[in-house]
């Protein structure tokens, strides 16, 4: 029984004593300094080995100007514990507060000295020095402690340094310092550089890092250096120049081919078909492997579908991989990008539900089953057949549960509820995906969610909403004609209702595939001319530039572009709107 009462006591005792310190950093946080102060006091009374509290409370009475007080406690510490010679640090800063530079020195030199006695106190003091804002001498304690002990690592804390203290060139030789010793820290460098980093090649710090490491190619060829290049390419999306990169490591190393088949992928997303043409056909001419080979016809495959007109020969194309590999489990992605092929490119949906079908018969994995059933859902809503597309979706949903599949499964079930007018089931489900640890997924969500939320509040009835979904369904199914006319009944009878600006958006981009560029940038400029506050406006003036760009339009280009740099800096848009009219201003981009 006493045995109970103690461990009751002892929780108790313990909770008490966190509670005390949540309290104290309460009323530190707050700024009320003397509360805070006479909690610490206590508690490092009761523990006056809790060097925490003591910095704590030193900084509760300087921020009280009670220096005497804080002064006396540093003291009476070094003399209990005179190993701990960080504290001549916060003695000194403790003089510096007063205006007492001399003083203030004399301690910040006797911390230098005890580095020559204790080889293990470089990461204190430093610390120490560093924490109070005093980075030359932060800089000089680390640099001594690594001569004094050759085993000591202390360059993440010295670039640190020089990157506060502005000084990005020794911060980023500093990095490169520290990849020259130990290879296997490029990739930890690489979060650190990275905040400095932009996707703007003219960045200056951009040109700085590559002026450095280029320096140092050129004196030792090493892979790190490729690698830290084609990482940098990468950032500025210049993914031709990163494959370069790539290439030189890989007739170096001989090892793996995959992270040029990864760059090819980034770069295919990012619509660089010509690199990603030459990024696959490389993978063809260098691997023995199958599922790699597989892989690198079928993305190029992808740009065939993406850049030829003549479907006929695409359609051939993917019939010769067949031959060559067959119909099975290990060609499940060539046969859905087959059936996508089929229903949005050459309208016949019930050929690609043949070929999807058949895949669900063959000896697969559940993931597999789930991708199939997934597209068979999508060949499904293409054509109208919605009730059955559900069934799909939701199978994947409950048999692949918290997987990405499942995720996927669960926004084309909203997105089908959307296009039927079902839009409280839709919305029921996409406010679970805006969570989505799928940024894509999260955002297609975030936009669907907007459409219906913004354009159901002064429509009960949400008759409005229903036709532009309608037209979002007939966009869908390539019916463009169609989809135009109803988002055109929008504009005539519904004028100044709040999805108006989305109808001439959604209109121009039908617009824009047809190729009827001057409706296009009619509907483009009516969005601008109705609020120039919409949010809608910089995308509308990114795309008035892309369709001058592609009408060989330079001055008309380049006036929409500088619009976007300079009237809208937080634009998605910014760094491509940049890029494209320093391209038509003729910079020199490389």
């Amino acid at each position: 029984m006493k045995k109970i009462i103690l461990f009751f006591l002892l929780i108790f005792s313990t909770l008490a004593y966190t509670q005390e310190q949540q309290i104290a950093y309460d009323y530190f946080r707050k700024g009320e300094y003397e509360k805070a102060a006479s909690i610490y006091k206590l508690l490092f009374e009761k523990n006056s080995y809790n060097s925490n509290y003591l910095n704590l409370l030193v900084d509760c009475y300087q921020q009280l100007e009670n220096f005497d007080k804080a002064q006396l406690l540093i003291e009476n510490h070094l003399k209990k514990q005179p190993s701990q010679t960080h504290f001549y640090v916060e003695l000194g800063y403790n003089y510096e507060l007063q205006h007492q530079q001399e003083k203030a020195e004399k301690q910040y030199q006797k911390a230098l000295k005890a580095l020559n006695k204790n080889k293990h106190s470089g990461y204190s003091i430093g610390r120490a020095f560093q924490n109070n804002h005093l980075l030359d001498y932060a800089l000089q304690s680390y640099k001594t402690a690594m001569e004094q002990n050759p085993n000591t690592n202390y360059t993440f804390q010295i670039a640190q340094i020089y990157g506060e203290k502005g000084d990005i060139k020794n911060m980023f030789d500093t990095y490169l310092n520290t990849v020259e010793k130990e290879e296997r820290q490029t990739k930890t460098i690489l979060r650190y550089v990275g905040k400095f980093i932009t996707d703007d090649s003219k960045n200056e710090y951009n040109i700085l890092f590559k002026k450095l490491i280029l320096k140092r190619l050129q004196a030792s060829p090493k892979n790190s250096w490729n690698q830290l290049l084609s990482w940098l390419f990468m950032q500025q999306k210049h993914y031709g120049k990163a494959f370069i990169q790539e290439k030189a490591l890989y007739k170096r190393t001989q090892g793996s081919l995959s992270d040029i088949i990864n760059l090819g992928k980034i770069a295919f997303d990012y619509k660089d078909y010509k690199t990603t043409q030459n990024i696959f056909n490389y993978i063809l001419e260098n691997s023995t492997n199958q599922p790699e080979i597989i892989d690198a016809k079928l993305h190029l495959l992808f740009v065939s579908v993406e850049t030829s007109n003549d479907l006929e020969f695409v359609d051939s194309e993917f019939q010769k991989i067949f031959e060559e590999y067959g119909k099975s489990s290990n060609t499940i992605n060539i046969q859905l990008a087959y059936a996508d092929f089929l229903t949005f490119k050459k309208n016949k949906p019930k050929k690609a539900m043949d070929v999807l079908k058949e895949a669900l018969k063959l000896r697969s994995n559940k993931y597999q089953k789930g991708a199939i059933k997934i597209k068979l859902g999508d060949v499904l809503v293409f054509n109208g057949r919605f009730n059955e597309a559900l069934i799909y979706y939701s199978q994947v949903q409950t048999s692949l549960k918290n997987h990405i599949l499942a995720q996927t499964a669960r926004y084309k079930v909203a997105q089908t509820s959307y296009f039927k007018g079902d839009f409280d089931w839709a919305e029921a489900q996409l406010k679970v995906l805006k969570g989505s640890t799928t940024q894509l997924i999260a955002n297609d969500a975030l936009d669907l969610s907007l459409i219906i939320s913004d354009n159901s509040v002064k429509d009960s009835l949400k008759i409005v909403l229903k036709l532009y979904a309608k037209a979002d369904l007939l966009a869908y199914q390539h019916k463009n004609k169609e989809a135009i006319a109803t988002l055109s009944i929008i504009l005539k009878d519904h004028k100044g209702h709040a999805i108006e600006d989305e109808t001439l958006f959604k209109q121009a981009e039908i617009f824009e595939e047809l190729k009827q560029f001057d409706k296009a940038e009619n509907n483009y400029s009516k969005i601008i001319a109705i609020n120039v506050e919409d949010i809608l406006v910089d995308d509308a003036y990114y795309r008035l530039g892309e369709i001058n760009f592609k009408q060989n339009n330079i001055e008309k280009a380049k006036e929409y572009y500088q619009k976007i740099i300079f009237d809208f800096p937080s634009s998605i848009h910014l760094v491509e709107a940049r890029k494209k009219y320093r391209k038509l201003r003729g910079d020199d981009l490389q």
